[in-house]
């Protein structure tokens, strides 16, 4: 391998350079799951089902399953996970426009 695309060292593969360390200055594409609900979703349930996923995430069982993986767990407030994926979504919209060549 020549780089990972994180921006830290993957845990399976901790010899490999992060693809900034192999000298791509600012790279970085991982990816990463997330629960969604439909519009209008009211926020008491919203709010359970965060709680739930986030109670999932910390589990000594999936998060040793997924760092074997090489997957790190996350979890957020619903606040937070809106910023975290409007920022995802600006991040690859600023790429596409980038290399549109339409």
């Amino acid at each position: 391998a020549l780089a990972t695309t994180g921006k830290q060292r993957s845990a399976v593969l901790p010899k490999v350079p992060t693809a900034i360390e192999a000298g791509v200055a600012g790279y970085e594409a991982t990816i990463w799951l997330g629960l969604m609900a439909p519009a209008g979703t009211p926020k008491p349930v919203i709010d359970k089902l965060n709680a739930a996923v986030n109670a999932m995430v910390k589990r000594p069982d999936i998060v040793k399953l997924w760092t074997e993986q090489g997957a790190v767990p996350m979890s957020m407030t619903t606040e937070e996970f809106e910023k975290f994926l409007r920022g995802d979504i600006e991040k690859w919209a600023d790429v596409v426009k980038k290399f549109d060549k339409s």
